[in-house]
């Protein structure tokens, strides 16, 4: 891949894959581990990550939208994926060929679903207990809905649910026990597949006895609060300054001058800008050249910015704006948001140079 301006994430494949051996080797209890790849795998970008997560141990992928499940098809045909998202069922023709497994969010998308012309159809059903976001609430529809599925021969292959608040210990074990309720009478259908917690669930709370699967997202990158897995780095962003300008006192830089230089100063411009996904609320925080820090000043462009540098600084070298997982969690610390925004922002334009080895 041309990196034309010496702007790219570093993805480390070595790492992703000895992530996910140390999770399962640690929480092994369960039989799928569902890799979560939608958003490009939070933004690492391409194939390549998901075959390292699959060579680490992962055995099912869940993907927000049909369109991300079929551009993993393209290149892997085995796996099976699981949507997250709703598919309309227009598409359900495709869903069949490529092998994509649905998500069932209501009674009513259910009847949909069986009006329409199909054949070995797989779904989860998504059950809402508090997040209410999508899901059904009630026990009866869920019942309901199970049963249309079954007499229209659909395969329900699962039934789940999402923990929207796992920090919280009561929230959470609320939404285990509102689970419970919701799907007592599916408990002797032999689904094959129930799945709760995802990654922060999976570290804090015990496996339920009848739950066999879990959701594994960001902590596949390395963020985790269990410190025993000592999980490694897997994303880092640089770029380099393509300029340096010396300012006297009082000069401005950048749009709007909302940076006055109060004594004679050097800036470095770098060739990276909101445009690639560094909003113009990283103004502040601190970026590393040559292994020191150094910080973001001025309005950031679109394709630029400005950082506040010292004569050890050089033209051309390089600027590590993401390094690892410290830096991103105090880069989400500072913008008030969490890694995972942090990490979704990095847009298609950066290239992505992936690491086979440490």
């Amino acid at each position: 891949m041309t990196v034309s301006r010496d702007t790219y994430v570093e993805v480390n494949l070595a790492n992703i894959k000895d992530n996910v051996s140390k999770i399962i080797k640690k929480y092994n209890q369960y039989k799928y581990y569902f890799g979560v790849v939608k958003a490009d795998c939070y933004s690492h970008y391409g194939i390549k990550p998901i075959r390292a997560m699959i060579a680490g141990g992962v055995n099912y992928l869940a993907v927000s939208s049909l369109e991300e499940a079929l551009e993993i098809r393209t290149k892997i045909k085995k796996i099976p994926i699981l949507c997250l998202g709703i598919i309309p069922v227009d598409y359900l023709a495709i869903c069949q060929k490529e092998n994509i497994t649905l998500t069932v969010n209501s009674l009513e998308y259910a009847k949909n679903l069986v009006k329409t012309p199909h054949h070995k159809l797989k779904v989860h059903i998504k059950i809402n207990t508090g997040m209410n976001r999508l899901g059904i609430n009630d026990k009866v529809e869920v019942t309901e809905t199970y049963q249309i599925l079954l007499n229209n021969k659909i395969e329900v292959e699962g039934i789940y649910t999402h923990i929207y608040n796992a920090a919280n210990r009561k929230d959470t074990y609320q939404q285990f026990e509102n689970f419970d309720k919701l799907i007592t009478n599916l408990k002797d259908k032999n689904i094959p597949i129930i799945h709760i917690a995802a990654s922060e669930g999976l570290v804090l709370y015990k496996k339920l006895d009848y739950v066999n699967g879990v959701r594994l997202g960001i902590m596949m990158y390395g963020f985790t609060t269990d410190k025993t897995l000592a999980l490694n780095s897997t994303f880092a962003l640089y770029s380099k300054i393509i300029q340096i300008n010396k300012l006297k006192k009082g000069e401005t830089v950048g749009y709007g001058a909302k940076y006055v230089a109060k004594t004679n100063q050097t800036i470095g411009v770098v060739a990276i800008g909101y445009a690639d996904g560094i909003i113009r609320k990283n103004t502040g925080r601190y970026v590393y050249i040559n292994d020191k820090k150094y910080k973001i000043v001025g309005n950031i462009c679109m394709d630029m910015l400005f950082v506040k540098i010292d004569d050890n600084v050089k033209l051309y070298d390089k600027v590590t704006i993401l390094k690892d997982l410290d830096h991103i969690k105090y880069v989400a610390k500072y913008l008030k948001t969490i890694p995972y925004e942090v990490l979704c922002n990095i847009g298609k334009r950066v290239a992505r140079i992936y690491l086979e080895k440490d």
